[in-house]
């Protein structure tokens, strides 16, 4: 049988933190940012992290190799 590869779409857009947890980054930043506040663009800066469970335990075996 051969080797399970890892979703490259997921790979992408997800990565896995040292404690298992699964990271992503925020959505809405790409354009039209004049209409939107200093406040609101900086905390789309940040990354987030997956918090469901089902999602997680999803998300983790797209992203195995």
């Amino acid at each position: 049988m051969p080797k399970m590869k890892s979703h490259k779409g997921a790979r992408k857009r997800f990565t896995l933190t040292g404690t298992g947890k699964v990271k992503r980054g925020r959505a809405f930043k790409s354009h039209i940012l004049t209409k939107k506040t200093s406040k609101r663009k900086r905390r789309l800066r940040r990354s987030a992290i997956i918090a469901t469970r089902g999602e997680t335990k999803r998300l983790k075996r797209l992203l195995q190799a």
